[in-house]
């Protein structure tokens, strides 16, 4: 039987909506999809290059939690709200994947709060 642990980020969100920010099952990682906020005071930059960062700083802190890095994601999915938001996002995405490239897709897509610009989840396998 694999091990499977649950991890949170302290968002209010977790306990509201019923989820993980991440569970770790065996060696795989799966992280929620992550958004722009500063848990610690609950807000969320304008700008979505800013949100982007949030969203990764969150997902490198619950891969850490869970043993891994950023170095051990395999597949990553982006929701951005507006097409014209797509070469910023990926501007933060070079800088943190750029080397890395895991598989990845983009979705353009509503997201459940007006100020969500951008939604990032990523799944990593533990070496």
């Amino acid at each position: 039987m694999s091990e499977r642990t649950l991890i949170s980020s302290g968002s209010p969100f977790e306990k509201t909506a019923g989820y993980s920010r991440a569970v770790v099952d065996g060696d795989f990682v799966h992280v929620s999809g992550t958004t722009g906020y500063d848990y610690s005071t609950m807000q969320m930059p304008e700008d979505v290059g800013a949100q982007a960062v949030n969203a990764l700083e969150t997902i490198k802190s619950a891969l850490g939690e869970a043993g891994c890095s950023l170095k051990d994601v395999v597949r990553a999915r982006y929701y951005v709200t507006d097409r014209s938001n797509v070469e910023a996002v990926f501007a933060v995405l070079g800088e943190y994947f750029g080397e890395i490239r895991p598989a990845a897709t983009t979705v353009i897509c509503a997201l459940i709060k007006e100020e969500m610009k951008v939604e990032i989840e990523v799944m990593a396998r533990r070496s």
